[in-house]
């Protein structure tokens, strides 16, 4: 079986527009910087905005224009090279994509009914901007990528289940290379539908404390190219599962999530005493953090520092598992010198209901190469990531 490595990474998110600055932001300036945002039912939530300009979409990919493809466009420019490289040495139909987004254009549509019901209709205004396939079919042309492609949109596992599909593709000998990762961009259809749910939360998101009161949501992407050419880290294993236990909330029992991470842990080949780091889902809202904890409690105990990064990039929905699988990359990264963890920030104020874990603070460093990212969507819909460090 091909051994598969992640061998670069474009990003962005609240925290920066590049590797540099989220490394810095996160784990060393432990920065969050929430902004404010009024919805249609008057009340003021927190959200997590790029809030640096995005680069023009280029004037032959006019049909493809959304916020989501602009913020694909830039994580993309950031490994143009190392794509180049890839392409030139195994040829476009030898690489593949996969993407994971929830939002895809949803806001050029909501742009363009607010423009309708104000007389304004735009010209230029397609339907297809909103349409899931649309930043994988904006990738393939923009590239010229001829190997498979696709897009998964399964919520919030959406990227990290891309992630996996991704190694799928090289160890079934279908693709030599695929650039693969998530994107997903703020709008109101999104921000408003989890207000009725009651799952926003009106200060920084708090996972895991006793004043825990919902979600920030977030925007970014953050792509890789995968491929068996020996890099820095490798991607070792994943398990998936589903609860089908309700359409938006966890199984308290976390059955399901639990299946997820016994799952990565025999497909990685490793033990639950090898991991180092464990990137929880952590999205600060009642029923996901007590069934995390008691899962995460059940198979690591204490014994493993973790920690939620929702409060310094919210939570980016489909593209979560794929920006939180970049924060186990940097922490696993040799430009990592001091081995430092991104920290859990929080209140600190602990919730007798949650089982005991080690959050990570800033003093604590990775002690063991190996780290396990995991992401648990509406519907019961789990993944399980696991990577490792080489030569650390």
């Amino acid at each position: 079986m091909k051994r598969i490595y992640f061998n670069c990474l474009g990003i962005n998110n609240s925290a920066g527009m590049n590797v540099d600055q989220v490394f810095r932001n996160i784990f060393i300036e432990a920065k969050s910087n929430p902004q404010p945002l009024q919805l249609i039912s008057e009340r003021t939530v927190q959200i997590q905005k790029v809030s640096a300009d995005l680069p023009e979409m280029p004037e032959n990919f006019q049909e493809f224009d959304s916020r989501n493809n602009r913020l694909l466009l830039q994580a993309v420019e950031q490994i143009r090279k190392q794509i180049d490289y890839f392409l030139a040495k195994y040829g476009h139909d030898r690489i593949g994509i996969v993407l994971g987004t929830s939002t895809s254009g949803i806001e050029e549509s909501e742009k363009y009914f607010k423009q309708e019901l104000e007389l304004r209709k735009p010209q230029d205004f397609s339907y297809y901007k909103q349409e899931i396939s649309n930043a994988g079919d904006f990738l393939a042309a923009y590239l010229n990528i001829q190997g498979p492609k696709y897009v998964v949109s399964t919520a919030c596992t959406s990227s990290a289940k891309a992630l996996i599909e991704a190694k799928r593709l090289i160890q079934a000998d279908l693709c030599d290379a695929v650039i693969v990762g998530g994107v997903d961009s703020l709008c109101s259809l999104t921000l408003n539908g989890f207000d009725s749910l009651d799952s926003n939360a009106s200060q920084m998101t708090n996972p895991f404390s006793k004043n825990r009161s919902g979600i920030n949501i977030g925007e970014g992407a953050a792509i890789f190219v995968l491929s068996s050419e020996v890099a820095e880290v490798e991607f070792l294993g994943y398990g998936e599962s589903s609860d089908a236990y309700h359409v938006s909330s966890p199984d308290p029992a976390g059955i399901g999530a639990e299946m997820a991470l016994r799952a990565a842990i025999a497909n990685a080949q490793v033990s639950s005493q090898d991991i180092g780091y464990i990137n929880l889902h952590g999205t600060g809202t009642v029923k996901n953090d007590e069934m995390e904890s008691l899962v995460t409690g059940k198979i690591f105990g204490d014994q493993v520092p973790v920690s939620s990064t929702k409060p310094f990039i919210g939570h980016t929905l489909g593209a979560a598992g794929a920006q939180e699988a970049a924060l186990c990359f940097m922490t696993l990264s040799k430009f990592n010198t001091d081995r430092r963890l991104p920290i859990h920030l929080w209140d600190q104020e602990k919730d007798p209901s949650i089982s005991p874990l080690w959050f990570a603070r800033k003093q604590d460093r990775l002690e063991k190469n190996v780290c396990m990212s995991n992401s648990f969507a509406f519907g019961g819909n789990n993944a399980s990531l696991i990577m490792r460090g080489i030569d650390r």
